[in-house]
């Protein structure tokens, strides 16, 4: 069974170890909350964390992926709309963004 992410706090997500390696992370994109995860070179997923859509939230997410080491590139779902603010802060930050299509939802039901 999977556990839901925890919202983080606007400004204080809980501290990990940072490191110096290379990290990927996704996002999850809603209104009012993106789900971001955090994975290896390897593909093991280190973490989860869930922030708010707000610029605070923005800043918020790319400092928490950071402290798990070098961010390759951040595959953002839904860049068009709202995850648009998102990308404009990771992109600001000089970090790549892929945009992630969401399948489509009779392919998804099968």
């Amino acid at each position: 069974m999977t556990s839901m992410p925890q919202q983080a706090p606007e400004l204080n997500p809980p501290p990990i170890p940072s490191s110096s390696h290379v990290v990927i992370s996704g996002v999850d994109t809603d209104k009012e909350l993106h789900v971001t995860a955090v994975i290896d070179t390897g593909g093991s997923v280190l973490a989860t964390y869930s922030f708010s859509t707000t610029r605070a939230g923005y800043r918020a997410l790319i400092r928490w992926v950071r402290v798990f080491g070098d961010v390759h590139r951040v595959g953002v779902e839904g860049t068009g709309s709202y995850g648009a603010g998102l990308t404009r802060h990771l992109a600001d930050a000089g970090i790549e963004v892929l945009t992630v299509d969401r399948p489509d939802r009779v392919d998804r039901r099968r």
